[in-house]
């Protein structure tokens, strides 16, 4: 009797557990949100005196690596925003580019390397161009962001990934 008991109690304890492990993932993964697009912003301090010689210089180049960018499905969108700096320490230049989520990131590296070779030239010549562009501004910070909307959705955002463009900015 007293087995029997216990195997009652013990069976309990493993449906009543059960139960809760699984209306508690059910709840939890339910958001308050939707993640969508992944935003890579770049934060630039353009020197003074300089703004107009940095845009005519990276505007024309941006547009072509991102036109190819586009043609391969790399990227959905990218944005220039230009702005005064308050303070410091703070940008006065932003460049967004869009990607339709995470994974776009895998093996992103690489696309942009040939990319680069293509509408910039040799390797060589990308380090002469972001060494120029040294003379007339600083990155202040890149990061990249995970859009959202108020509607509710089962995923969750992931982390971003580390990377840098080179000569992009």
């Amino acid at each position: 009797m007293m087995n029997c008991n216990a195997l009652w109690r013990l069976s309990t304890c493993v449906l009543f557990s059960v139960l809760s492990l699984s209306s508690a993932m059910a709840y939890g993964q339910e958001k308050p949100y939707k993640a969508s697009s992944v935003w890579y912003v770049e934060m630039i301090r353009v020197k003074p005196g300089m703004f107009d010689v940095y845009m005519r210089d990276v505007l024309p180049l941006r547009a072509k690596i991102e036109e190819e960018a586009k043609k391969q499905g790399l990227i959905i969108s990218s944005h220039v925003l230009s702005g005064p700096a308050t303070g410091r320490d703070d940008f006065d230049v932003m460049f967004l580019t869009e990607y339709k989520n995470w994974a776009a990131f895998d093996g992103l590296e690489a696309k942009y390397e040939a990319i680069l070779s293509k509408v910039v030239g040799s390797e060589e010549k990308q380090v002469q161009l972001m060494t120029k562009r040294t003379e007339v501004r600083e990155i202040m910070g890149e990061k990249a962001m995970q859009e959202m909307s108020g509607t509710r959705a089962t995923t969750t955002p992931q982390g971003p990934p580390q990377f840098r463009f080179g000569p992009l900015s």
